[in-house]
């Protein structure tokens, strides 16, 4: 199967990430390179969504407008490069609330799957913690490890078959320089 669609986990892959959470538009900052590399992925005509938890709507740390306009400062940046996202999915709810959308529950991946009428073999997520590839393996996706969020345990089993790269940038030299899904 061919690969169509990269599905990114947001924070700590296209954007710094914080252990306070990132919550407000003026708190979300673009890693270097990452939104020149979502071009490049749309230029070679893959659709690009991101999946992310945000658990702190979930605990109460920012509210839904908040979210709101750090994606649409994201669009916007991404949008002064010419390109667009296919979509945006996110789990508002804490890991207490066992909901079927919270990575590592494969919610997103399938609705995702489902609107796009696409194979797991079609997709590839790339993510920066236990909990992205997780959920891409339960999926059924392959996956990409990014070093510029979470620290990876790369002895950890989880990442033995992933791929690790230093960020976005990198997983998109990695991607682009093949004909096919990881």
């Amino acid at each position: 199967m061919t690969l169509s669609t990269v599905v990114l986990d947001r924070d700590g892959v296209i954007n710094r990430d914080s252990q306070a959470f990132i919550k407000s538009a003026a708190e979300w900052h673009a890693l270097p390179g990452a939104l020149e590399a979502i071009a490049r992925l749309k230029h070679a005509g893959l659709r690009v969504v991101v999946a992310s938890n945000q658990s702190g709507l979930g605990r109460g740390l920012f509210e839904y407008d908040a979210l709101l306009a750090m994606h649409d400062k994201m669009t916007r940046q991404i949008g002064d490069l010419g390109v667009a996202l296919d979509g945006i999915f996110f789990c508002p709810h804490t890991a207490e609330a066992n909901c079927a959308c919270r990575k590592p529950a494969t919610g997103m991946l399938e609705d995702i799957m489902t609107r796009w009428h696409l194979a797991p073999g079609e997709c590839v997520m790339i993510g920066d913690s236990a909990t992205d590839i997780q959920a891409a393996h339960a999926a059924g996706l392959s996956a990409i490890g990014v070093r510029s969020g979470k620290p990876i345990d790369s002895d950890d089993p989880l990442w033995a078959d992933v791929p690790i790269v230093e960020d976005l940038a990198a997983a998109v030299d990695r991607l682009l320089g093949r004909d096919s899904a990881v």
